[in-house]
């Protein structure tokens, strides 16, 4: 198999797991609200907080289910980049949350850590895609 298409099939599915990963939060937030919130210990007490998790945590993870389906299937590249801006931007939040609020809980260090990683995955499959596409450019049998 060549080093080109083990690399796209990584990219691909390295977005199908992130997706998926972001859909299962947002069926649970569409079904039962409460159930994201606790995960981090927040009572919602009133019917415009549930909405308000329904619609960021359900319809925005939705949307970008949907987003990183059709990029995974149609430019895999553009795919990684959303998602090392993504991760790398969940990552940065809490690193923020620790310098302005002091330090996470075992809830936000496992996530810290877990998007700091696919963060640095999505970042080294897209180089080294972008590594190997531009070597078959310049030397078309050099990536089998």
């Amino acid at each position: 198999m060549h080093i080109q298409s083990i690399l796209k099939r990584s990219a691909q599915g390295f977005i199908l797991l992130s997706a998926l990963a972001l859909l299962s939060v947002s069926v649970m937030a569409f079904s039962n609200p409460q159930s994201v919130m606790d995960l981090v210990g927040v009572k919602l007490t009133n019917t415009d907080a549930f909405s308000s998790i329904r619609g960021v945590y359900g319809g925005v993870g939705l949307t970008i289910f949907i987003t990183l389906i059709y990029l995974m299937l149609r430019d895999a590249q553009k795919g990684l980049l959303f998602l090392s801006l993504l991760w790398g931007f969940y990552a940065l939040s809490r690193t923020l949350t620790i310098f302005a609020e002091g330090a996470l809980g075992a809830f936000g260090r496992q996530w810290l850590l877990i998007e700091s990683i696919f963060c640095l995955i999505s970042l080294i499959l897209l180089w080294a895609n972008r590594q190997v596409n531009f070597t078959s450019i310049l030397h078309p049998h050099a990536t089998r």
